[in-house]
């Protein structure tokens, strides 16, 4: 790493401790990370082949993703046997206390150098203590004619980890989508937009609650998604 990046990586961590909470461009995340643009190609299509999410229990099928998990110890990621993801009702009051089971991650998708990169920004980027329980979930969010697409369809949430990232990978034919932050008392701390590639936010899942708001086609004759990565983080006991 260079003496900039060391400096903009502590930067990044006082925005963190300060706020609850830090933004990334993506084009500062590119230019970090030395994204490579075949790389990000490959890493980008493989949202393409994601399961539908047949667990939302507003009966919506707006919603394809796949999961993966790891142990995270010293900055290495080990990836874990496929198993189900599972929240409390107290952080998923519309899917929660189940199991829920999606399609696994492609390991060309893990492999790729983009995912590498992020794996290692994240456990240099959080104050990351002992082992750590790592879920990986690609997202696409679909909209079209007669249904809007939720990102977050339980509203403002927290997602009962210590750790999130959220990175967009695509927005297509979509308006809005709009992230929101803030506290678990309600305090309402700002929002903004995901907007282009690359384009990421860090958030302490013990302080900032955090939620998107519905995607709309702006041509509904079209083909409409955003597709988001998210990683969370919470020490494995």
């Amino acid at each position: 790493m260079s003496d900039t990046d060391i400096l903009t990586d502590i930067a990044l961590g006082h925005e963190l401790e300060g706020a609850g909470y830090a933004r990334l461009s993506g084009s500062e995340l590119f230019d970090r990370l030395a994204i490579q643009s075949a790389d990000w190609a490959a890493f980008g299509q493989s949202w393409d082949d994601l399961g539908p999410d047949l667990y939302m229990a507003d009966g919506g099928r707006y919603r394809r993703r796949r999961h993966a998990t790891f142990a995270c110890e010293h900055g290495g990621f080990t990836r874990k046997p496929h198993q189900p993801h599972f929240q409390s009702r107290d952080y998923n009051p519309l899917n929660g206390d189940v199991q829920r089971w999606f399609d696994p991650v492609g390991q060309s998708t893990i492999d790729n150098a983009v995912m590498q990169s992020i794996f290692a920004f994240c456990a240099r980027s959080f104050p990351l203590a002992g082992r750590q329980h790592v879920e990986l979930h690609q997202f696409r969010i679909e909209a079209g004619t007669g249904e809007l697409g939720r990102p977050t369809p339980e509203g403002m949430h927290r997602d009962g980890v210590d750790w999130v990232f959220v990175m967009l990978v695509e927005r297509r034919n979509v308006r809005e989508g709009v992230t929101r932050i803030g506290t678990p008392e309600g305090k309402e701390l700002g929002e903004f937009t995901l907007a282009r590639p690359g384009d990421a936010v860090l958030i302490d899942d013990h302080r900032i609650m955090h939620g998107v708001t519905e995607i709309h086609a702006v041509d509904p004759a079209q083909p409409a998604w955003r597709d988001a990565l998210v990683l969370t983080f919470v020490a494995d006991r």
